[in-house]
């Protein structure tokens, strides 16, 4: 079938597959062993609109969700993966559900002065990231060395490494990093800020991932996606507001625009 016929598949088993990477708030573990953030309330929701009343979380390192999705360890990557061009190759992604700006974890009271990637180069200072996170390539765009560059498994990994001085700072998210930092009295998060890749703007936009043979399912996500977004974003903001998603993280920005750079 010419577009994949994952969906009714779905609709047969009752059940969808999320590939999550446990990184709060887009998709995670609670402790009670469901998985919640942002992105599994989103596929929750659309899901049973398509026919398929449940959903079960299946986590993984983040550098695993696109190895796995094409494994068919699941179904679909839930995990609010950024959508950019190299990704593009070889997933099909639904339209972004949100967009986010950059932060740092710094030392309390940020005694470099830190708020952007140009800062780490031009103080030849150390920078954790995690794996496989965009936030990488901008910190090697921006001038950070190989050798200053970190890469760690998860947030809790970096407030420790800048806790015990192994590096300056540590990048994700804005919402990841204020996540992180919450109850913490020795580091704090940067403002948030707009990072750049050779003087453009690069958007942080994340959404579902698709195995690439599945067009059918994608369309008929982004179909429910939209409606979503209607009425002023009105229904998603109800669904993803718990995990400290508001306006300002809404985007219409779409994947092709995303895909093509």
């Amino acid at each position: 079938m010419e577009g994949g016929n994952l969906l009714e598949r779905l609709r047969d088993r009752g059940v969808v597959r999320l590939g999550i990477a446990n990184e709060k708030p887009y998709a995670y573990v609670d402790k009670n062993g469901e998985a919640t953030g942002e992105a599994p309330a989103i596929a929750k929701y659309i899901f049973k609109k398509l026919g398929v009343p449940e959903t079960k979380a299946v986590p993984v390192e983040f550098s695993a969700l696109i190895p796995g999705l094409k494994a068919q360890q699941f179904d679909t990557v839930a995990a609010g993966m950024y959508i950019n061009p190299t990704r593009c190759e070889q997933v099909l992604f639904a339209d972004p559900e949100y967009i986010m700006l950059d932060s740092f974890i710094v030392e309390r009271g940020n005694p470099q002065g830190i708020k952007s990637y140009q800062d780490i180069a031009e103080q030849g200072l150390k920078l954790a990231t995690g794996e496989a996170y965009a936030e990488i390539d901008y910190a090697l765009a921006n001038g950070v060395k190989d050798a200053n560059l970190l890469i760690l498994p998860d947030p809790v990994a970096g407030l420790n490494a800048v806790k015990t001085g192994r590096v300056a700072a540590f990048a994700g998210t804005n919402i990841t990093i204020t996540n992180a930092v919450e109850g913490s009295g020795q580091v704090e998060a940067t403002e948030a800020f707009q990072p750049y890749v050779d003087g453009e703007p690069v958007y942080g936009a994340g959404g579902f991932a698709f195995e690439l043979s599945e067009k059918n399912l994608r369309d008929a996500f982004n179909k429910e996606l939209h409606k979503l977004k209607e009425n002023g974003y009105k229904k998603l903001l109800e669904l993803v507001s718990p995990f400290g998603f508001g306006e300002a993280e809404m985007t219409d920005l779409t994947a092709k625009e995303l895909c093509s750079g």
